[in-house]
């Protein structure tokens, strides 16, 4: 553990307040996106599919999610506006089945009257979670589809298998980083698949949040095993932390999609 007096405390609260206007900037990014995608699907009804041009990148994407702004940025590769709206639906399913998961676990007594930090945190995600539903399930129905308001399937089986056996904080936090991870991977696998620079620009933009999400949960469990839940806290005092608290959050250099959930695994059928 390093002396306090070796920590650059004014560093981390400026990665801490990075940290906090991330969601903001995606959530400023995805209503950019939405504006025109209704713009494209209005009156004239043009397919927003296939028009061209390029789109501003996303901050931070690139870094975060290992070179996925150069497909925001780029002309449409493939893909199908069909294949498009299944995408949108079934990112909307996994964040309904976040959005039940983290309200559900909101309400557990050992969440709601412990660690004060790990409640806000849930309320909050929670809170970003629907929003990213609202924005999935806007772009779908701009594009001609239905919304999406039923939890994905594949995944909301995991949750039913394991809500059962969840007996504190360390069992939510577990279940929260499954979801949260396979969201991530999704969305920045779906940068490449969906046919549309806007609807790229749209993935690229929640992507990073989920991730910082997985990061924070990651540090909270690492913290929870090691039997230091006291330091589960906002603001933390860096010179308790262990030494692996500041790389445990971000295991990859470059995000993974091996368990990215195919676009039809939350189509409406």
């Amino acid at each position: 553990m390093m002396p306090s007096e070796h920590i650059d405390t004014r560093l981390l609260e400026e990665l801490t307040e990075q940290s906090q206007d991330l969601n903001s900037d995606a959530l400023r990014i995805t209503h950019g996106a939405l504006t025109d995608f209704g713009q494209a699907a209005g009156p004239v009804r043009r397919r927003w599919w296939q028009r061209g041009g390029l789109v501003a990148g996303v901050v931070g994407t690139a870094a975060l999610l290992g070179g996925t702004r150069a497909f925001a940025d780029s002309p449409s590769p493939s893909g199908s506006m069909a294949d498009d709206i299944m995408a949108l639906q079934t990112a909307a399913s996994i964040e309904n089945l976040a959005v039940a998961v983290y309200q559900t676990a909101a309400g557990l007594p050992f969440i709601k009257d412990g660690n004060k930090t790990v409640a806000a945190f849930i309320t909050k995600t929670t809170a970003q979670h629907q929003a990213h539903a609202m924005a999935f399930n806007a772009a779908a129905t701009q594009a001609g589809g239905q919304a999406q308001n039923n939890p994905d399937p594949t995944y909301k089986a995991v949750v039913d298998q394991a809500l059962p056996s969840i007996k504190g904080p360390g069992d939510v936090v577990r279940l929260a980083i499954t979801l949260e991870d396979v969201a991530a991977q999704t969305y920045t696998k779906n940068v490449s698949q969906v046919s549309n620079a806007d609807l790229r620009k749209l993935f690229a933009s929640v992507a990073p949040v989920e991730a910082q999400h997985r990061a924070t949960l990651l540090a909270v469990q690492a913290l929870l095993a090691g039997n230091a839940a006291d330091l589960v806290t906002i603001p933390v005092d860096p010179a308790k932390l262990p030494a692996a608290a500041g790389s445990v959050g971000f295991p990859d250099a470059f995000y993974k999609t091996d368990s990215a959930s195919p676009i039809t695994e939350g189509a409406v059928k």
